[in-house]
């Protein structure tokens, strides 16, 4: 499946979140957002699952769906206008998609009736999450909702990947994962990717984690897409490091500026 991104606006009062006038990402590619906290990666994303109406523009999925007779037939979304994305979508925002007074157990096998899946199937794709899940979040015995954070996220990371969809969003996947974790999903994105020539789109503020998995990012500042970097070989992780330093040390100096002009007046 592929993404186009047009004129797209997104503002709250006199503030903009968003504002991309044209983006692609093509099919099979996985792209990371990456921007500091506040730069519309989350707005972004809640745009392009219709958490968000949009002030402007358009978001166009083109997921592929073969039949019989043409193995290159195609299905055209807009999200704002049908729900049918949802058959082909698999994301994970924060929390609040989670039905936490459910078990992971039950919480994987309602995922699993509701996209079709047998039985059989639902378990079979759990258990290609066993390295990730380690011994911490089957078999426990206890709601969603009385895990911890981290565990939370690696449910909500598996429930979105669970019915292989042709695009699968995750907004800050490394949060709250211990290292180990986080080294397994980035394994499990990339096979994922590989597999299933499926497009993933994922948002960090974490530069290195970023750069170890997409071979594309787009910079994202105040809502827009000020660079967009090809990434072979972690060949963007320089210029990258070269603009969060900059921007470190213009805050610090904005900070400083504040300060002595509060002094100043005082």
């Amino acid at each position: 499946m592929e993404i186009n991104i047009s004129n797209l606006k997104k503002k709250y009062g006199d503030k903009t979140a968003v504002d991309i006038s044209d983006f692609n990402v093509p099919k099979g590619q996985i792209i990371g957002l990456l921007g500091n906290n506040g730069a519309g990666k989350t707005t972004l994303f809640r745009l392009m699952l219709d958490l968000t109406e949009a002030n402007e523009g358009s978001v166009c999925m083109t997921f592929d769906t073969p039949t019989e007779s043409s193995t290159d037939a195609t299905l055209k979304i807009d999200p704002s206008e049908s729900e049918e994305w949802k058959r082909y979508t698999g994301s994970y925002i924060d929390e609040s998609f989670l039905i936490d007074f459910l078990t992971p157990e039950e919480y994987f096998g309602f995922i699993g009736r509701v996209c079709d899946m047998t039985k059989e199937q639902t378990q079979e794709r759990i258990d290609s999450f066993e390295a990730f899940m380690g011994n911490e979040i089957l078999g426990q015995k206890k709601f969603i909702r009385n895990f911890s954070a981290g565990n939370k996220q690696k449910i909500g990371i598996i429930s979105a990947m669970l019915h292989h969809p042709q695009l699968l969003i995750l907004d800050e996947p490394f949060n709250f994962l211990d290292p180990s974790s986080q080294s397994i999903i980035k394994q499990l994105l990339k096979k994922y990717n590989e597999e299933h020539k499926a497009t993933v789109i994922i948002s960090s503020h974490n530069l290195n984690h970023t750069v170890d998995v997409c071979p594309r990012i787009a910079l994202l500042e105040h809502g827009v897409i000020i660079r967009d970097i090809q990434n072979e070989n972690n060949s963007a992780e320089k210029e990258l490091e070269a603009y969060f330093n900059v921007s470190v040390e213009e805050n610090i100096e904005t900070e400083t500026n504040t300060e002595e002009e509060t002094l100043t007046e005082e």
